[in-house]
């Protein structure tokens, strides 16, 4: 489970990214009576939420991620399939936006410097595993968690959450926001139900209310195949085991 570093963008590859960014980045298929996403209104705690783009805040958007609480403050987490595919390999030139909104950048963009997936997902994209661990490198000598903090990891917590969802569609200058309960997929994989998690939500974080992340939007369909039903892979060992490669 080592980290391998981003390779450095290459213009040659603009049209596999391209192919790649309209492949990722989805949440998923709709139930009768499930509420719909809404803009979420800016806060510190979504601030910890941005954009994953290629090269600049305004480029071509991937996914969303939110920065995590670790030991050396630089560390975000999102989908697996976000930032890598065994058909393309990994995603380059991908930068973080924390906060993005309409535009405007508020704490600057975070160049990405190393990626963390599973050998099970480098190896087939086993929907098992979609979860990634994303470093990324200091602005102005300052690490990404000390401009907006980061959330805790939270993983053996069950099923039947409360949780919040934020995320950027690809077609908004906005971030949307839902709150919803976490349901049982299967016993590694979990959903929730609520309209409007379309392409570029993949890896959005699920917050619980205690402000732990419990799992991103990814897994099974790669997070969902329609904008009303999202998924997860259960955070339990397998993400604590993830998450302690990233950070040693």
């Amino acid at each position: 489970m080592a980290s391998r570093p981003a390779r450095p963008a290459r213009t040659v590859r603009t049209v596999a990214l391209t192919a790649l960014l309209l492949a990722v980045g989805t949440a998923c298929g709709g139930q009768d009576g499930a509420p719909t996403a809404e803009v979420a209104q800016q806060s510190p705690a979504r601030d910890r939420i941005g954009t994953l783009s290629i090269h600049t805040a305004q480029g071509p958007r991937a996914c969303t991620a939110s920065v995590v609480h670790s030991p050396r403050r630089n560390l975000l987490v999102t989908a697996a399939h976000c930032v890598q595919t065994r058909r393309i390999g990994l995603l380059d030139g991908l930068v973080f936006t924390p906060g993005y909104r309409n535009g405007s950048t508020p704490y600057g963009t975070w160049p990405v410097q190393a990626i963390t997936v599973d050998p099970r997902w480098a190896a087939g994209d086993d929907p098992e595993y979609d979860v990634a661990f994303v470093t990324v490198g200091p602005v102005d000598g300052r690490q990404v968690e000390d401009a907006v903090g980061g959330n805790p990891l939270g993983t053996g917590q069950g099923f039947g959450l409360s949780v919040s969802v934020t995320g950027y569609p690809n077609e908004s200058d906005e971030p949307i926001t839902c709150a919803v309960r976490t349901r049982e997929q299967s016993a590694t994989q979990e959903r929730f139900d609520c309209g409007g998690y379309t392409d570029g939500t993949s890896g959005s974080p699920w917050v619980a209310t205690d402000g732990t992340v419990v799992g991103v939007i990814g897994g099974y369909q790669e997070g969902g195949e329609t904008p009303g039903t999202s998924y997860s892979i259960t955070f339990d060992q397998r993400v604590a085991a993830l998450y302690r490669t990233a950070t040693t």
